[in-house]
């Protein structure tokens, strides 16, 4: 096999631990950041049903069909370029308090290639919404990464509409040879054909002992009597709908029509019992420290930070009938203009040294575990790197839920039928 030089992790010999721990400062979670990294979760309640999710009917767009084989002589026929442009969630990577990213400039150093990092997306809706016209269009967006999650009707449509490039593989052995299993071959992208995860969490519980007085192990604890107006609830339908479903025994991503009815009368029930004490925005976290919640559903991300803040007493557990697992993907936007500077960056982030230093800064679930090793020995961090909401042991892997990955908008619309009565 050829030695490919950019396979090789990039040079960090000699920069002192103390030095690569400040490269990593970590972000705060009530920082406008961590707002808006779970904001889109939250905000498009707002959007849902009113058809900013989706763009139903929405025709193939003027992009040329190809088969495999074609995409790969298209590949082959792609100059490199010394530019790349991304578009990324507000600092959702390692920044350092000049505002510069050391991951990134290590790469520029490493292949000359120019990065221009920028941070559009405050939503998947929003995102999508300005997009789609020009991917319709078969007019470029103007990046060529750009990074949507999983558990949202847009990213599956902008899969299915075609407006991803298929990822050019043999480019990428650190992603073959690094990453977490649990995240190749994802339902909502067989085999990987479009997209590389970026970043990963859980939705879980998030609950406070001193005022539960026992500890949490079930989704049905959410309906517990006792804890009646105590109770925190996320507002994004395709977020308490799964909850219901996992109360039930229901595994979210095979769940059908009559389980979602079933789930949408358990949480309306909650509803009406008068359990639920709000359905929140990113402030549920605020609820759960100043103890008007004494549990919620919870991101296991806000969790981390909260008890890195000193909130010491809040817990964050993967309940016994499982936790939803998300994924934050890179992908290559059709008409992008640096596709092969796109691989690039991303074989080189599916190195220990560059995740690591990434993952110590924004502190969600990391795609690369060797990068828990460079964290604990290298960075000198053995908070994040021992910390199981960042790099999950296998009884919490184990427990880890997909969503539903809608077969088309009429889908996606009977579902918010069902469920948006819940908070409405």
């Amino acid at each position: 096999m050829t030695h490919h030089p950019d396979d090789d992790p990039p040079d960090l010999r000699g920069l002192p631990a103390a030095l690569l721990r400040g490269l990593t400062q970590p972000r705060l979670s009530q920082s406008p950041a961590m707002q808006s990294r779970r904001n889109f979760l939250l905000a498009a309640a707002g959007l849902l049903g009113a058809g900013a999710l989706g763009l139903p009917g929405v025709a193939q767009a003027a992009w040329t069909k190809r088969s495999p084989a074609q995409w790969e002589a298209w590949w082959k026929a792609q100059k490199p370029t010394k530019e790349l442009v991304f578009a990324n969630w507000p600092l959702y990577i390692d920044v350092t308090k000049a505002g510069k990213h050391p991951t990134l400039e290590m790469f520029s150093k490493q292949t000359g290639i120019a990065v221009k990092y920028l941070e559009p997306i405050q939503s998947n809706p929003e995102f999508f919404a300005k997009i789609a016209p020009l991917l319709k269009a078969g007019e470029p967006i103007g990046y060529d990464i750009a990074v949507m999650t999983n558990d949202s009707y847009q990213f599956t449509e902008l899969l299915q509409q075609g407006w991803a490039i298929p990822l050019w593989k043999e480019k990428l052995p650190n992603v073959w040879k690094n990453a977490d299993p649990s995240i190749l071959n994802p339902v909502y992208d067989p085999h990987n054909t479009y997209t590389t995860v970026w970043q990963s969490g859980f939705t879980g519980i998030g609950y406070n002992p001193k005022l539960t007085k026992r500890e949490i192990t079930s989704v049905a604890d959410l309906w517990d009597p006792a804890f009646k107006g105590h109770v925190g609830m996320f507002k994004n339908p395709t977020q308490y709908g799964d909850f219901g479903l996992l109360k039930l025994g229901i595994d979210p991503a095979k769940a059908t029509v009559d389980d979602w009815k079933k789930a949408a009368k358990e949480l309306m029930q909650q509803r009406k019992d008068g359990l639920v004490r709000q359905y929140y925005d990113q402030s549920y976290i605020k609820a759960l420290e100043s103890g008007d919640t004494w549990i919620s559903m919870a991101w296991s991300g806000d969790i981390y930070q909260a008890n890195t803040q000193g909130y010491k007493d809040l817990k964050f557990i993967i309940p016994k009938e499982g936790a939803m697992y998300w994924h934050d993907n890179m992908f290559i936007p059709q008409g992008a203009k640096n596709p092969l500077s796109a691989l690039e960056w991303m074989n080189f982030y599916y190195t220990p040294e560059i995740a690591g230093l990434v993952e110590d800064y924004v502190n969600y679930i990391c795609p690369v575990p060797a990068a828990q090793a460079y964290i604990r020995d290298v960075i000198k961090d053995p908070a994040v790197a021992d910390s199981p909401l960042v790099f999950p042991d296998k009884a919490m892997m184990a427990k880890a839920r997909n969503y539903f990955v809608f077969k088309d908008y009429a889908e996606f619309q009977e579902y918010l039928r069902i469920f948006n009565p819940v908070v409405e």
